[in-house]
């Protein structure tokens, strides 16, 4: 009998498309190619640096990588530079068959829980394909703020290989929901009694003794078993499930959908802390005198379940003074900037000199792209910081106390005096991540950090930075091991070779 063919989701997303904006069908078939390059280039970073169980070994050449699997068989392809951006890997060899879709590759490797993952990276390239095709033209306006800028971010994640995945969303709540394509989203809001509240939830959002707590359309249509009142519009943000409410704060709503690495939700442990570690991380920036705000939580509320919940924050481009403006890190690449001779260094002086400084006080930020902001004045010139959503800081109570900073009240995963841990949420957000992911490759990574070091405070920290392996997420380790919560990570090398002198 002959075996099934897979199911296919380009061609699934076409027919889709074909129903609800036909004028995108030819750039949506012009853009998937594009679209699956960058999508296997990520799988194949992954392939050449994480620890895969299923990878025996790797061989690298002047001309290509060699991936070594325990069954045998061997994978070829170019050299995997880690922190390149650029989509360079259009196929991949398996045992000497070309691969250029990279659901089809995960098939044919044929590892444990490779099903459900090919499934994410298929739904990931034809998603980028729908927000590549449906990119806006030109670029922001002179007065653009951040969140203008958000929406033009098109390829999600820098280094993921579901970069772009919705699972459970169609073609048209992509149109409706997703910030590339510039929609009006209009959040429900559900009366809550006897709900969980931090800070000050504002008097709009209050009905008698309820609480009113704004909810996603996505979560009220496919999970949420409640009455939904009609509410109020917002323009979605680059994680989905936050929103920007015209002239008012930032929502983040509790859209309990799979987004690149896992499943998110606002849990009761983020609804009762939320305004204690905003007021804490605020307090003591001002105290250390950083070139660094951070959005204050506004108020944070809950019904005691994760997908029933919504933390108020302060917009980011409250930061930015007269002639400034605020842009997300994740869209430093659209600007143009990173290509000035001296803009990326002047940026990682900025980002690391902050970062270093406040996990030697005892705050690790996790400074990826989406989180971390930076301010530009008239000149383009970076000038500080804007830091948002702290459910995953964490804090070290030992450096804290060693520094004379009283240690908030607080436990649960936030809170860890283990160094590896501290260092791996900075270093591997704001190096690996953002920095990586700004300068594009390897070799700039490493012009930046190189013109950069002489300026950053000399402490213990910056030594491991700069001399050890860098620790990043492995991303497609994570997903292919539903079994084991939590993060889990890989070493990627230096970008360069040698120490750097200190």
């Amino acid at each position: 009998m002959p075996r099934p063919r897979p199911y296919d989701t380009e061609a699934a997303f076409a027919g889709e498309l074909n129903g609800v904006r036909p004028e995108l069908s030819a750039p949506y078939a012009a853009a998937l190619p594009g679209a699956r390059a960058a999508v296997l280039t990520r799988l194949w970073r992954a392939l050449g640096h994480e620890p895969l169980p299923w990878i025996a070994g790797r061989e690298v050449s002047s001309d290509g990588l060699t991936v070594l699997l325990r069954d045998g068989r061997r994978l070829r392809g170019p050299c995997a530079d880690p922190y390149a951006t650029d989509a360079y890997v259009t196929e991949v060899l398996l045992e000497g068959r070309p691969y250029t879709r990279p659901e089809a590759l995960v098939r044919a490797l044929g590892v444990p829980h490779g099903g459900s993952f090919a499934a994410e990276l298929a739904h990931s390239t034809a998603s980028s394909a729908l927000s590549r095709a449906d990119r806006a033209p030109g670029g922001p306006g002179a007065g653009a703020d951040s969140g203008e800028w958000e929406r033009r971010i098109v390829d999600g994640h820098p280094y993921h290989p579901c970069c772009r995945a919705r699972p459970g969303f169609s073609v048209a709540e992509q149109f409706a929901y997703g910030p590339e394509h510039r929609p009006e989203v209009r959040l429900g809001l559900v009366a809550v009694r006897d709900a969980l509240v931090s800070g000050a939830w504002p008097a709009w959002l209050r009905d008698g003794e309820r609480t009113l707590i704004p909810v996603h359309p996505w979560q009220a249509a496919h999970v949420l078993d409640a009455e939904v009142r009609p509410g109020f519009a917002a323009q979605p943000l680059m994680s989905l499930r936050t929103l920007a409410v015209p002239d008012g704060p930032h929502v983040k709503t509790a859209l309990s959908t799979r987004l690149t690495s896992s499943v998110r939700d606002i849990s009761a442990y983020s609804v009762r802390t939320a305004q204690t570690v905003s007021a804490f991380l605020a307090d003591l920036v001002e105290r250390l005198g950083l070139p660094l705000r951070v959005t204050r939580t506004l108020g944070a509320a809950g019904a005691g379940t994760p997908d029933l919940a919504a933390v108020l924050r302060e917009p980011p481009d409250a930061h930015a003074g007269p002639g400034e403006r605020c842009v997300p890190v994740a869209a430093l690449p659209l600007t143009g900037l990173p290509g000035r001779p001296g803009w990326s260094a002047a940026f990682a002086r900025l980002a690391l000199g902050t970062g270093l400084r406040l996990l030697e006080a005892g705050v690790a930020l996790e400074a990826h792209g989406q989180n971390l902001l930076v301010v530009l004045d008239a000149s383009d010139t970076p000038v500080r910081l804007v830091y948002r959503d702290l459910a995953d800081i964490r804090l070290g109570p030992d450096r804290l106390a060693r520094h004379g900073v009283p240690v908030p009240r607080l436990s649960g995963r936030i809170v860890t005096d283990d160094e590896s841990a501290l260092r791996r949420k900075l270093f591997g957000s704001l190096v690996a991540g953002a920095l990586g992911a700004v300068t594009g490759s390897a070799a700039a990574l490493a012009e930046a950090l190189e013109n950069a070091a002489p300026d950053l405070p000399r402490t213990a920290d910056l030594r491991a930075l700069l001399d050890e392996p860098l620790p990043a997420k492995a991303l497609t380790v994570m997903r292919l091991s539903p079994g084991t919560p939590g993060d889990q990570w890989t070493l990627l090398p230096q970008p360069r070779c040698g120490p750097r002198p200190l």
